[in-house]
């Protein structure tokens, strides 16, 4: 079992939004110890660190309780792949506007460094 300050630091997730995430159902069936802290399966830090790529990738909180709810209830396996590939839609278009507006930065600190009498 994990704590809570375990699970933190293996998510990059804060204290505060775990309990968040508990709050909303993103996260259940959290254990307590006998003296009433939280205490995280490796599963759930599993499932953790799942949710936490979905929200480094744009998907909003809506999206993720959504998730979250099909996954709980153990069916709609055929929802939560539609769901995912429509994220997998966004995220892919996204990362090509990222390297779009890369290559605008690098034409840009070319153009200065040419400017300034040196190479990349």
């Amino acid at each position: 079992m994990t704590t809570v300050q375990e699970a933190a630091d293996k998510t990059g997730l804060t204290g505060h939004t775990l309990r968040y995430y508990e709050r909303i159902g993103l996260i259940w069936d959290v254990e307590r110890d006998p003296s009433g802290h939280r205490r995280y399966t490796e599963s759930q830090v599993g499932w953790l660190v799942m949710l936490t790529r979905l929200r480094a990738t744009g998907l909003p909180i809506a999206g993720m309780r959504r998730y979250a709810d099909l996954v709980r209830s153990g069916r709609g396996e055929a929802e939560r792949v539609e769901l995912l590939r429509r994220h997998r839609t966004a995220v892919v278009a996204r990362m090509a506007e990222l390297t779009a507006d890369l290559a605008v930065i690098d034409g840009k600190i070319e153009s200065y460094e040419r400017a300034l009498g040196k190479s990349a």
